[in-house]
């Protein structure tokens, strides 16, 4: 006969995983992060560093990505790092990407998950799920506004969930010499104000006349976008 309260794997709130995947050599507790900042401030530079120096440490990863600017599945700086990262589909659920590799014999310890700002909200509860009743560390990467200055819907669940926030300190200027802090979408040499939230390119290369330029507020407000010869050769970082 069965105890009343047999010791329970710590993933049964996600699903029932065979016994072997027990020893997953689970963390006390997993904690939701989201590192967040402008264009070029080194989010993915970052995402692949934590990576790197949690892989010494002998822990396991997923990468995770979604639409990230090289328009394959990979995590990729324009320092010029870059991993295979699975691309992340619109309805995909994260739990069942995990309970996957679980079923598979693999151990997850930790997600990094770069251009963060474009999963669904519903996606951010799951890793916030994975958190709480996995234990795993999730650690998130993304834009906090469009091009618009509002929130992506990501990034506002983030900011409602997660454990941790982190401002990246990498200063980006706007080309004034100021701090910048909102990402211009540019078309034909003015900015946008309105179209699809979800438009990739990069800020060095010009893709059906369309680009991305870091300003500050007062030039996103007036659509300055300083002299010519600043176009797209902003120095890159991220």
């Amino acid at each position: 006969m069965e105890p009343d309260n047999p010791a329970q794997d710590p993933t049964d709130a996600l699903s029932s995983v065979p016994a072997a995947g027990a020893g997953r050599a689970l963390s006390p507790t997993g904690r939701l992060r989201f590192f967040f900042g402008p264009m070029d401030c080194g989010k993915s530079t970052l995402a692949l560093q934590i990576d790197h120096n949690q892989a010494r440490q002998g822990r396991r990863g997923l990468l995770l990505v979604r639409h990230d600017r090289s328009g394959t599945p990979t995590i990729s700086s324009r320092m010029g790092l870059a991993r295979t990262a699975l691309e992340v589909h619109e309805g995909m659920d994260l739990r069942e990407v995990v309970r996957d590799r679980w079923a598979g014999g693999a151990r997850v310890d930790y997600l990094i998950v770069d251009e963060a700002q474009f999963l669904s909200p519903d996606q951010v509860d799951q890793l916030a799920e994975l958190a709480d009743d996995a234990r795993l560390d999730v650690y998130c990467f993304g834009l906090a506004t469009d091009f618009r200055s509002a929130l992506f819907p990501g990034s506002r669940r983030l900011f409602e969930l997660a454990d941790e926030l982190h401002a990246i300190q990498v200063e980006v200027l706007c080309w004034c010499g100021r701090p910048g802090r909102f990402n211009a979408r540019v078309h034909d040499g003015e900015v946008v104000r309105a179209g699809d939230t979800v438009l990739v390119a990069d800020t060095a290369v010009v893709a059906d006349e369309v680009r991305y330029q870091v300003l500050c507020r007062a030039h996103y407000r007036t659509g300055d976008l300083g002299p010519a010869g600043v176009t797209g050769r902003q120095l890159s970082l991220t």
